[in-house]
């Protein structure tokens, strides 16, 4: 059994890890940042006091087990989201009487495993019990429309796990035996923020998603609150970046995913939006680490297809030099180029004639000392995304050589 370990955000691997459960002897851990605050994440997060489940979410259902018979329903259970238009006390009443009678359904989604049922109660009622004592504190009522269900199941694991994000997560993947493993980078409760080139601050992992810009983001920084909009916008940009500097907090990679890191055999760093997704991964301390000292592992570091909102003209050395620099952002140690990756994955077709594709610029890689290998990683079927079962066959055809040669 190879242990293989991706670094990923909640999209961006969702055609590499399929393509790599579809392969035997593979055991698979995901690590996903859990920074996301935009939707319901951010409300469960404002109420809970918790990280967000959201990518972890995503990439848990893309490791719900196939034959398993209620396979359909756990993934309309994993994407249902409370209409807009929702009734609170509506939806109150439809999770209570889950909870309270021998109904095999949880809003209208058969669940005929009695294990798995039986356990989203726990869950469940740890969420609304919660939920009824935060509100009163707080005096504020929980907007229910188009929050995920699995959300809120996931703020009921987060409180029968001691408030700890990692044992909620393993807690989910047991119950639904999941074909692999997705770990958080960190269990440290921290508030995603940016700053651009031109000084502009995007106040929450929410705006640096939707903020769209062509001005590049210069710094990302976590900090324990949330910052004051009203107040911070009266500072000149010197002063905001030096605050962002001070008040940045330095978090360190969880266990589970250090052991993870220590175990495997092939490391691999997808693709995905890079100050959202990636970055905010890399810049874990210990993450580096760990990564550099695995001396046997193969490390992969896989670009983007296509340039996108967050990144909108970088080129394939800024994707491998912005994740040296994030990964040697926390630790004390300058680590080499060498001592985190191998070789990088670089797409060189153009199927889709409205896509912005990253160029392969040689000249940025002359002092760059690791493998690139040029190819067609691009789907023809699906263009724009990465050809999944191409792209893991290449990463076990380098690694057979690697060991075997």
């Amino acid at each position: 059994m190879l242990n293989v370990v991706i670094l990923n955000g909640g999209r961006g691997a969702s055609t590499i890890i399929p393509s790599l459960l579809a392969r035997q002897r593979l055991h698979i851990t995901s690590v996903v940042n859990a920074y996301d605050d935009g939707k319901s994440t951010g409300l469960i997060r404002r109420f809970f006091g918790m990280l967000g489940p959201s990518d972890i979410r995503k990439v848990q259902e893309l490791m719900l087990p196939k034959n398993d018979p209620d396979h359909e329903n756990y993934v309309t259970l994993f994407q249902y989201r409370f209409p807009l238009d929702c009734n609170r006390e509506d939806v109150l009443e439809q999770l209570q009487l889950f909870l309270d009678s021998e109904s095999i359904e949880l809003i209208g989604i058969r669940l005929n495993n009695i294990r798995v049922r039986e356990k989203l109660k726990v869950f469940l009622a740890e969420f609304l019990t919660g939920l009824n004592t935060i509100e009163k504190t707080r005096q504020e009522q929980f907007d229910f429309a188009d929050c995920s269900i699995m959300n809120c199941l996931y703020a009921g694991a987060f409180l029968t796990s001691n408030r700890n994000i990692e044992q909620a997560t393993k807690s989910i993947d047991r119950l639904f035996q999941l074909r692999g493993t997705v770990l958080p980078t960190s269990i440290e409760d921290k508030k995603l923020v940016a700053q651009r080139e031109n000084g502009e601050i995007l106040y929450s992992e929410a705006e640096i998603v939707e903020l769209r810009s062509n001005v590049r983001i210069e710094q990302i920084y976590l900090l324990d609150q949330i910052l004051d909009k009203s107040t911070f916008a009266t500072i000149d940009n010197n002063e905001k970046r030096s605050y962002l500097e001070r008040h940045h907090c330095y978090v360190g990679v969880s266990p589970g995913v250090r052991l993870a890191l220590q175990r495997a055999e092939i490391i691999i760093y997808s693709a995905g939006t890079q100050h959202s997704s990636l970055y905010p991964t890399y810049m874990s301390a210990g993450l580096a680490e760990s990564i550099s000292d695995n001396h046997s592992a193969l490390k992969v570091f896989i670009t983007n297809i296509g340039a996108d909102y967050e990144t909108p003209s970088y080129k394939a050395s800024d994707y491998i030099l912005g994740a040296h620099r994030y990964l040697n952002l926390s630790d004390e140690r300058n680590y080499g180029m060498e001592e985190l990756f191998d070789v990088i994955f670089i797409n060189q077709s153009h199927f889709k004639d409205d896509e912005t594709y990253v160029e392969y610029d040689e000249e940025g890689f002359h002092d760059i000392s690791i493998q690139c290998l040029v190819d067609i990683f691009e789907s023809e079927d699906n263009p724009g995304k990465h050809n999944g079962t191409k792209v893991v066959k290449t990463i076990l055809d380098l690694y057979e050589d690697k060991h075997f040669q």
